[in-house]
């Protein structure tokens, strides 16, 4: 089990949860050039969780940390998951 679940999120409802034609919510973007997509709650918390143990992150509230800094300040030109990784690690202590 990873740091948060889903009704963990802070922003659950405004997510979508269900995979539409051509995506596969089992597959959540593991390979570094893949694409996050912000709106779909099972890409999003698969991210935040490998993102947590990758960074030793105990705490439910650095999980939601990650959420928020994704929501609410994460440039819209920063889309593969190595770089919202990138710059999670560089704006950590911004936000």
């Amino acid at each position: 089990m990873g740091l948060l679940v889903k009704s963990d999120l802070q922003y659950e409802d405004e997510y979508s949860w269900t995979a539409i034609d051509g995506d596969n919510p089992k597959i959540t973007g593991i390979p570094d050039s893949t694409l996050l997509n912000r709106e779909e709650g099972y890409e999003v918390l698969a991210f935040i969780n490998r993102f947590a143990k990758k960074h030793s992150l105990k705490q439910k509230d650095s999980g939601l940390k990650v959420e928020s800094m994704i929501h609410d300040h994460l440039p819209g030109d920063v889309r593969s998951h190595a770089n919202v990784e990138k710059w999670l690690v560089e704006n950590w202590k911004k936000y």
